[in-house]
């Protein structure tokens, strides 16, 4: 199938088939090549060619769609999710609003261990419609490709249930979907007071049972004070790699954890969150391969301060932004809103956000040979927003609130 898009007001973040990007950082973050009055032809799912009207050949398409007004870009990467649950925590919303911290909140058995017993007690298939709902809806705002945790499960049959739902929706759905085996999202309470107890069950029972079904991407650990330490975090991901699991982690969220540090030691796909990067993580992270993400959705809803996108950025790193949806922290998988964010409180310019959700992405979840620019013979996986007033990258974040994107293809 033939699929022509003619008179593209702007055609962005299109390459020349010389270039071998595969992330962009530092000053690249701002490099954002875009064509104006273009038109692009895919042919079985692949980006065929593309170029300036005035130079558009003679081509058969079965199906032909007017770009006038109207932006293309690649779709949204969103390399960080926990799209898989049972319930939402509008209750711990109110909490919060009163006073409480996000800490206390989870020492009373709310948050994480909230979600899991929701979770534990939700049939499987019941789980799985919800989820596919909230996938459809994330679609709905330009998100073409996705990474989805588990971590709500916290026991054997709760953690296998939710990487078997989320085997369901890469089965069935569109767009590209990584899953990361969270187990060590929490201590359950009935390990509050033997934690090596849990450790070992992650180790000797979990794994291997996740590892034989083929359940999993990655390895993920929420490594924090009072969750998971830097030797515990390390003992993880190693048991983790020793069934070809590669890392993510979470990673200083609410202190200076040493979870950049031990991400890089580890060779982690990437470290997310980063509320608490100071100097020394920026040293870590500079000359690996581990990609630094943020998460301002979740900054944004719990009231914390946001992460120093522009030391890391200015440090000549790369920066990859992902929305975090999840029931507690971030109930949005909104990436529009995310740029929004991003652009406002991170003091990032549009071409570095859009960088940051679409090449950087995709390099987030290793899919950046295939996806995160408009190259031919990479999928054409693509938005095409709706007639803008004014068709400019920046009118993306700007016009916060409005989903501006009219139809995903992918």
């Amino acid at each position: 199938m033939r699929l022509l898009i003619t008179n593209i007001a702007l055609l962005c973040n299109a390459e020349g088939p010389a270039s071998l990007i595969s992330r962009r950082s530092g000053a690249e973050m701002s490099v954002m090549p875009c064509m104006p009055d273009a038109w692009l032809l895919a042919e079985n799912g692949i980006i065929h060619s593309f170029g300036s009207m005035a130079g558009l050949p003679e081509v058969h398409a079965d199906v032909v769609i007017d770009g006038t007004g109207r932006l293309v870009l690649p779709a949204w990467v969103d390399s960080h999710t926990h799209l898989v649950f049972a319930a939402p925590r509008d209750g711990e919303f109110v909490d919060r609003i009163k006073g409480l911290s996000y800490e206390e909140i989870a020492r009373r058995g709310g948050g994480i261990l909230n979600s899991a017993r929701r979770l534990n007690a939700m049939d499987e298939s019941e789980l799985y419609d919800q989820s596919l709902a909230r996938l459809d809806a994330v679609m709905a705002t330009g998100t073409g490709a996705i990474e989805i945790k588990s971590g709500y499960g916290l026991c054997l049959e709760g953690e296998l249930k939710m990487l078997r739902v989320i085997r369901r929706l890469k089965e069935n759905a569109a767009i590209p979907i990584k899953s990361s085996f969270l187990a060590a999202h929490a201590y359950p309470v009935e390990y509050k007071e033997n934690k090596e107890g849990y450790l070992n069950l992650i180790i000797d029972k979990m794994l291997p049972q996740v590892a034989g079904e083929g359940l999993a991407d990655y390895m993920d650990v929420f490594c924090e004070e009072g969750f998971f330490g830097v030797p515990e975090t390390e003992r993880l991901l190693e048991a983790g790699a020793k069934y070809g699991l590669r890392p993510k982690i979470h990673a200083n969220q609410l202190y200076h954890s040493g979870g950049v540090q031990v991400g890089v030691r580890q060779n982690a796909v990437s470290v997310d969150h980063l509320e608490c990067v100071g100097d020394a993580e920026v040293a870590a992270l500079t000359g690996s391969s581990t990609m630094p993400t943020l998460l301002p959705g979740a900054a944004f809803f719990l009231g914390m301060h946001y992460q120093p996108a522009r030391k890391i950025i200015d440090a000549g790193l790369p920066v990859c932004l992902a929305t975090d949806y999840n029931p507690g922290s971030c109930p949005s998988g909104n990436v529009p809103l995310l740029l929004t964010l991003a652009c406002t409180q991170l003091k990032m310019s549009p071409e570095e956000a859009i960088n940051a959700v679409t090449i950087n992405g995709a390099a987030a979840l290793e899919l950046e040979k295939e996806l995160g620019t408009i190259k031919v013979g990479k999928r054409a996986n693509l938005i095409l927003t709706k007639p803008l007033a004014s068709p400019s990258l920046a009118y993306l974040p700007y016009d916060y609130g409005n989903n501006n994107i009219e139809r995903l293809i992918c």
